[in-house]
């Protein structure tokens, strides 16, 4: 990469351009870090499901409000805190998260009716969705452009890291203090990562030259301090990201003409792709006890499948700085869909099917590291928290109508097999809708005739491969 800059390069150009130094990789490590903590807190509820539902008495259609109370949450987070992190910025939303959902955490393990367990599971959505829309907005900040794909797939990659932690030490924890042993370690964790959070991770920079550009000075200051921290030398200009012409920020931005195309696309894909993740992951444990597997069985079916996202994200990371991205998602839903069905077929041989969840787990994980990858690129900063929020507010929509459609379909006597296939019919409609998404979605190339050789700005740098 050509990292020739001039005395009008910005700070974010800069970063851009340059090789990673330690302090974007460790801020990259404490989001990583913070996201297995999201990990374990997301699927907390899926593998203490069986020792909920027998300590409560529940039936299916009450787990699966249990099971999407967070999901519900998080909906709400995703979507509502993107304009408050947008407009008061990414750190102080993403600290106050942190702190909602830890405390989310510990009422749950207090909780003793069915009840408190859904207001409280909602309160830990609410600080997830914050965690997650600001996060993802960081990482692909502080990360240049050579390995900005891959700094979030290994972000994405962080969520089954804490979600096999979270299986491995379910049942133990069960075992020796109860279901709410898992909420408290839980609760205890998220603490522990706030404190490296305050400690490492800055403000966004595409924030402060929002501000800066608004006749914030203090901005300047923040980011000439970050610039110090990161090693960069000479002149800081603090200028925003994309042009002024692009400064119109808003929930109705994302149906403007530029918009509106890659935004109902990029909405589609995360429904469709987090309903049929949230499926397999928060309902597994549970099915299996219903075909006739043990509840520890069921914890470790549930477990292979988030296993294989350790796998999962950095291939579709690999595969994606390699290929159109949107192609890669092809594959892949391709892919989930069939290991799916062949899931679901095996069970009878349980270390057969162990190691296709196995299988299932790397795929699907890979779809879910697509979209956040591909929704970072997708706005300019002054709209990205608002349109990334927006977007996995719509994927939560997924997430939540899953666990409660499986609870009624249940009910009603329908066989796991049965859904397994239906959500493999959802991932093939995934891989048929994927070809469709532009290859920038909402972001127009205005490169301005200023740039010279050599300055290689945000949005080239979000460019995928030609067709």
């Amino acid at each position: 990469m050509n990292t020739t800059t001039t005395n009008d390069t910005t700070l974010r150009e800069k970063i851009d351009q340059r090789p990673m130094r330690a302090r974007q990789w460790v801020i990259i490590g404490v989001a990583v870090l913070l996201m297995m903590t999201e990990g374990y807190d997301v699927q907390a509820m899926a593998f203490t499901s069986s020792a909920v539902l027998e300590d409560l008495g529940l039936n299916g259609s009450q787990l699966g409000m249990l099971l999407s109370a967070g999901l519900i949450g998080m909906a709400i987070g995703t979507a509502g805190v993107g304009p408050f992190a947008d407009r008061y910025g990414r750190r102080p939303v993403l600290l106050a998260s942190i702190a909602v959902n830890a405390l989310g955490l510990f009422l749950t393990a207090t909780a003793d009716s069915t009840s408190e367990i859904l207001i409280w599971r909602l309160v830990t959505g609410l600080g997830i969705g914050g965690i997650m829309t600001s996060g993802i907005v960081l990482v692909s900040e502080y990360a240049n452009a050579k390995y900005r794909p891959l700094a979030l797939s290994v972000y994405s990659a962080g969520f089954p890291i804490g979600a096999t932690f979270g299986g491995l030490a379910a049942v133990p924890v069960i075992q020796n203090f109860g279901w709410q042993g898992v909420f408290y370690l839980g609760g205890s964790i998220t603490l522990a990562v706030l404190v490296g959070v305050a400690v490492f991770i800055p403000e966004s920079l595409d924030h402060l030259a929002t501000r800066y550009r608004n006749g914030s000075e203090k901005a300047h200051g923040q980011a000439t301090e970050i610039a110090h921290r990161l090693k960069i030398e000479g002149p800081i200009v603090l200028g925003s990201a994309e042009s002024k012409t692009r400064s119109r920020s808003g929930y109705g931005a994302l149906f403007s003409r530029e918009n509106v195309r890659g935004t109902l696309l990029l909405w589609g894909m995360y429904f469709l792709v987090m309903s049929s993740f949230y499926f397999a992951s928060s309902w597994t444990p549970r099915l299996l006890v219903e075909i006739g597997l043990t509840a520890e069985q069921g914890i470790w079916g549930g477990l292979v499948i988030m296993a294989g996202g350790l796998v999962g994200n950095i291939l579709y990371g690999f595969c994606a700085a390699r290929w159109d991205p949107r192609r890669v998602m092809v594959v892949f839903a391709s892919l989930s869909a069939t290991m799916m069905v062949a899931f679901a077929t095996t069970t009878s041989t349980l270390f057969l099917a162990l190691g296709i969840g196995l299988l299932l787990g790397v795929f699907i994980n890979g779809c879910m590291a697509a979209l956040y990858t591909i929704a970072p690129m997708s706005y300019t900063s002054d709209l990205r928290s608002t349109g990334v929020g927006m977007a996995m507010g719509i994927g939560r929509c997924g997430s939540i109508l899953a666990p409660i459609l499986v609870g009624g379909l249940l009910d009603i006597g329908w066989a796991p097999i049965a859904m397994y296939i239906m959500f493999a019919v959802v991932l093939l409609i995934v891989a048929g809708i994927a070809p469709a998404l532009p290859r920038r979605q909402g972001v127009k190339e205005n490169l301005s005739s200023s740039e010279g050789p050599g300055v290689s700005t945000p949005e080239k740098s979000f460019s995928y491969a030609a067709d």
